[in-house]
């Protein structure tokens, strides 16, 4: 924590060691700026700035193992370059600083010196919210108009229950939209959302609602273009592993490790974010640094305050888990669900389309389904660890994100693809469940919009991207046809960006081409069977939830004695009490003899406890009961509270 010299205001700056480092000078003294630049492919390096209507070439020194340094006369706006004279066969070149705090010309143009300390946060009072309160909403910056707009949207999102908003990858891109997974600066939050001082804005906004804020980055590759590093560090990456992205990066290399170190501690600690969610881990393909990498950021932790670090990871190596990271997110469990909801197969469906219902099972049971199990999707090869001694906590459980939505051909949502009735069991079944739940943006209304993998790219890039992805859908049957494949939406148009773009909150108009929400009352009732099942989740599950355990899931039987696509999981929670859960995911009722013990606390659709009462589970239902001391006044006022909200809808 910094204080501004002239005031009593909460500042905050994280001192890079590399990039441009604005430097503390006396009251009235001109600024100054450090530059430091690792190019070790370099025989010289010069330092080109903008400076108060003025230009000025600053020779940099070279101080050994490949770095350059200098100051200069200049202060916060100003623009930079590095000119560099490369023994890789490039010749003179001007190139963004790598560290850049912000383009405000695109990766191509030249880098501006950022003073952190300029923002004066109004909540640095904030210390974050325990993770077992977790409720994470999933956010794309663009597609919601930038910073200033998400604002706007934060207290109907405290008031939906949602406790965290998750941005997608906000470093900068080329071009003015792009889906996030495509950056190349890792420092620079894109200017096309806004500045620097907007995204602190927001965060600072969000923890006046009371919602954390988390950041996915993305440390396994950078985009196909505006990545200047192989020209002045090649060794940056790795001559002897290739990845889907080009050569693999060289984690084990001091300078690289350090570079990704810094910016975990940068976004934590000059922006303030609550947490990150490293995406894509095992294409990293180190886990010694990736334990490195969040016992670094945990020391770095003042005391009382809650940071929270997520892996995406196909590996499932949930001895990650038992490290200094939170959860992970499950896979496993939306490839299930959405299986089950579905009943599609191919692509990596295919590793859940076997007894469908006992993965899903074991995932609620044991948090992995694959567990060290052969997957059919990995050329046989064993996938993942034991996962049964771990937290229900150590999960993310979620139905749809941007992966899942976006990497499908025509970006539709589960909402298109399944009976609304399934959609809203499975729906509370994640939302009340002890792992932690994640909901994609514009989810909660039921929308039917569609969110597409979308890029700006020019030239034959746009055109190897457009085929590329199109060419990607080959292997599906329902693309096997070249003229239904022309007709997947080119990602470089401007109209896949804006089909991709909700409305504003309070816009609900509709068009044939693209239907935004359910209609008007739908979209209410969506809205209020979130609310009650949050409600649920925070007056009677989330602060329990913290040291669960999972007692087991069984699965539910047909008339004939097979099994059927219905399960009864159940927990312990941290006071003892049992929470149980019964799921009916196809459209007949199914005996249920076994009614578990104590209250109802949530239902879908209304009046399933009636049935079950009278020993049957009813089509597309969800039901949960809260069993122990759960009958003591506040309690059991709370809940019949919420439980009567949840039956006028």
């Amino acid at each position: 924590m910094h204080e501004h010299p002239f005031d009593r205001a909460v500042r905050h700056a994280h001192c890079l060691p590399f990039g441009a480092h604005l430097l503390d000078t006396a009251a009235g003294a001109q600024p100054r700026t450090r530059f430091r630049f690792w190019a070790p492919a370099c025989k010289a390096v010069r330092v080109e700035i903008e400076y108060n209507a003025s230009t000025d070439l600053v020779d940099m020194h070279a101080t050994g193992n490949g770095w350059f340094e200098a100051q200069a006369a200049c202060g916060a706006g100003a623009r930079y370059r590095y000119l560099i004279d490369s023994d890789h066969g490039v010749g003179r070149l001007a190139v963004p600083d790598p560290a850049s705090r912000f383009q405000p010309e695109d990766v191509h143009g030249p880098s501006e010196v950022i003073a952190p300390r300029a923002y004066a946060w109004q909540h640095a009072e904030w210390q974050g919210r325990p993770w077992s309160e977790t409720v994470i909403y999933e956010m794309h910056v663009g597609a919601l108009g930038g910073y200033a707009s998400i604002a706007k949207r934060l207290p109907r999102l405290a008031e939906l229950g949602v406790t965290a908003i998750e941005l997608m990858p906000l470093n900068d891109f080329p071009g003015h939209r792009n889906w996030g997974y495509d950056g190349v600066l890792p420092f620079a939050p894109d200017s096309s959302y806004g500045r620097p001082e907007d995204l602190k804005a927001l965060i600072d906004a969000a923890h006046g609602h009371g919602l954390a804020v988390f950041l996915d980055v993305v440390y396994n590759h950078f985009g196909p273009e505006g990545n200047y590093l192989p020209r002045y560090a090649p060794s940056f990456f790795r001559s002897d592993v290739k990845t889907p992205w080009g050569a693999a990066i060289d984690f084990a290399r001091m300078e690289v490790s350090e570079f990704f170190c810094q910016n975990a501690l940068y976004w934590l600690h000059e922006y303030r974010f609550d947490g990150l969610r490293f995406d894509a881990v095992h294409a990293i393909g180190n886990d010694e640094w990736l334990r490195e990498l969040g016992e670094r950021v945990r020391r770095s932790i003042e005391p009382g305050r809650h940071v929270h670090l997520m892996l995406e990871n196909e590996h499932n190596t949930a001895s990650l888990l038992d490290g200094p990271f939170d959860a992970q997110w499950n896979d496993d469990a939306h490839n299930v669900l959405h299986v089950l909801l579905t009943g599609e197969h191919e692509g990596y469906y295919r590793a859940y389309a076997d007894k469908p219902i006992e993965k899903l099972a074991r995932v609620l049971a044991e948090g992995f389904a694959y567990q060290g199990e052969p997957s059919p999707i990995h050329d046989g090869a064993p996938r993942g660890e034991p996962s049964a001694h771990l937290s229900p906590t150590s999960f993310v459980m979620f139905l749809q994100n941007h992966d899942q939505v976006g990497n499908r051909a025509f970006g539709e949502r589960l909402r298109t693809l399944c009976a609304p009735q399934a959609l809203l069991a499975a729906s509370a079944l994640v939302l009340l469940a002890p792992q932690i739940p994640l909901i994609f943006m514009e989810e909660e209304s039921g929308s039917t919009q569609p969110f597409f993998y979308f890029t700006d790219y020019a030239g034959e890039l746009a055109d190897a991207v457009r085929e590329g992805r199109r060419q990607e859908f080959a292997k599906f049957a329902a693309f096997s046809d070249p003229e239904r494949r022309a007709r997947i939406p080119d990602p470089n148009a401007a109209q896949t960006f804006a089909l991709s773009s909700p409305p504003a909150p309070d816009d609900v108009c509709e068009t044939q081409t693209a239907p935004r929400r359910s209609p008007v009352g739908e979209h209410d009732a969506w809205l209020h069977f979130y609310r009650s099942a949050l409600a649920v989740r925070a007056k009677l599950i989330a602060q329990r939830i913290e040291h669960s355990r999972a007692l087991g899931a069984s699965v539910l039987k047909m008339p004939s004695g097979l099994d059927a696509n219905a399960l009864v999981a159940r927990w312990r929670l941290a006071d003892g009490e049992i929470l149980s859960i019964a799921l009916n995911l196809t459209p007949d009722p199914l005996p249920f003899p076994d009614r578990p013990d104590g209250m109802v606390v949530f239902e879908t659709p209304p009046r399933t406890r009636d049935a079950v009462d009278a020993g049957e589970l009813p089509p597309y239902a969800c039901i949960a009961w809260l069993t122990g001391d759960v009958n003591s006044y506040a309690l059991r006022h709370d809940a019949r509270a919420v439980d009567a909200q949840r039956r006028d809808t």
